[in-house]
């Protein structure tokens, strides 16, 4: 498996300072169950109250986990919860025996933190088909429940990750009918990001309450304007999982209030963008924003089709300013354009508009903007008010290297 020993050069400076959440613990171990020398198991204990909130991948080979999590999303939400995550074995691909493993943990989970196990979450990150050596996790458990802490959630963020080169955090804060709130969020991704609900793993924590049929539908809703805006490679994983828990410790019922849902949403776009800073190899962050398309949907199809491309994303990384790729990105996406209303352009540099290069356009401002580590393409379709963002990172030979051998 590729060792990842350099930090992405799109890295924040560090982990950020996240707020303490009242009404959930953390703890972590080294369990073993691919890596050495690392934390790789995760749990959080959440109070009695938490309303749960999750989206998941709607790939066809999803995980055992996330099968698990699904059937028990929306249930009962007066007692306590739990979360339990490991890294280095996706627990997928392994057919009855994914469940039994699930089965074990989450019973032995709910044995020692006397949390219903209708109510523990869980979520497996990394090789997919082998056996999840559960025995190893198990064995852990009784010392993570005796070593929850409020305090723990940087050490969290790292148990979870694999090919992550640097731990992702994102916070919030906001006042509601004067008390402040507060909103924390950890999340791991890389590589295998084509999101196709949320993202990767993803748990955002938060002390307001907030109704949880109400927060199901909120989460939902951002996750398509977040995580589902985001790509690295175009695949998406067996294993993406997004959970929201609002533990109501802060005494404040948020469930619909627009400062709030603002900052949750912020948190998750925050969240979002670390996963494409750390996209296996990346060295540019790419925002393209389409405008002018016939619906937002077909603004966020032509986007993506944009922010997939192999030949797009390699010139970026060859730092060659090749719009003519955009151009054909565009026409194979499948949404309608019209190649004479068409206008595109990097940073504030004109490109192309109404079908031709931009009488005004210079190959060398734009070969000179493609050196910066964060770029902007823009392109406006001419046709309507649909627009969309997304974001994503070039295609380097670091993808290659790290995913050629990551099983071996």
């Amino acid at each position: 498996m590729a060792t990842i020993t350099q930090v992405s050069p799109l890295a924040p400076a560090g982990f950020p300072d996240l707020p303490q959440i009242a009404g959930v613990r953390f703890a972590t171990a080294a369990a073993g169950v691919k890596y050495t020398g690392r934390t790789d198991v995760m749990l959080a204990v959440l109070d009695a109250g938490t309303s749960v909130a999750g989206v998941f991948t709607r790939s066809s080979t999803r995980a055992a986990p996330v099968l698990d999590c699904q059937q028990k999303l929306g249930g009962d939400s007066t007692g306590p919860a739990a979360i339990l995550v490991n890294s280095g074995n996706a627990n997928a691909f392994t057919g009855h025996y994914g469940q039994a493993s699930v089965t074990e943990v989450t019973q032995a989970v709910a044995k020692t933190t006397g949390v219903p196990v209708s109510r523990v979450f869980t979520a497996s990150t990394g090789v997919i088909g082998e056996p999840l050596p559960h025995d190893r996790i198990v064995s852990r458990i009784e010392d993570m429940n005796a070593g929850l802490s409020g305090d723990a959630i940087e050490g969290a963020a790292q148990a979870i990750m694999t090919t992550d080169t640097f731990p992702k955090g994102a916070s919030a804060q906001v006042e509601i009918d004067g008390k402040t709130v507060s909103i924390a969020g950890i999340a791991k991704g890389s590589g295998m990001i084509a999101p196709d609900m949320a993202t990767m793993l993803v748990y955002i924590f938060t002390d307001a309450g907030y109704d949880q049929a109400a927060l199901q539908s909120a989460v939902s809703a951002m996750a398509d304007r977040t995580f589902n805006c985001i790509t690295v490679d175009s695949d998406t994983s067996t294993s993406d999982s997004l959970l929201v828990c609002a533990t109501g410790a802060a005494g404040v019922d948020a469930t619909g209030d627009a400062g709030f849902d603002a900052a949750l949403e912020q948190v998750m776009r925050d969240l979002a963008h670390l996963v494409v800073r750390d996209g296996e190899g990346a060295t540019k962050f790419i925002e393209i924003r389409v405008t002018g398309a016939m619906s937002n949907a077909e603004a966020k199809t032509h986007g993506l089709s944009v922010a997939n491309s192999p030949l797009v994303k390699t010139a970026i990384a060859g730092e060659d300013a090749n719009w003519g790729r955009v151009v054909m990105a565009i026409g194979k996406s499948g949404a309608t354009a019209d190649r004479d209303r068409l206008s595109i352009s990097f940073g504030d540099i004109l490109v192309a508009e109404k079908g031709w290069v931009s009488p005004d356009y210079r190959e060398e401002d734009a070969a000179a903007y493609m050196k910066a580590p964060e770029l902007v393409i823009a392109i406006d379709l001419g046709l309507g008010a649909g627009k969309a963002t997304v974001w994503t990172c070039d295609l380097t030979h670091g993808y290659i290297e790290i995913n050629a051998d990551y099983r071996s």
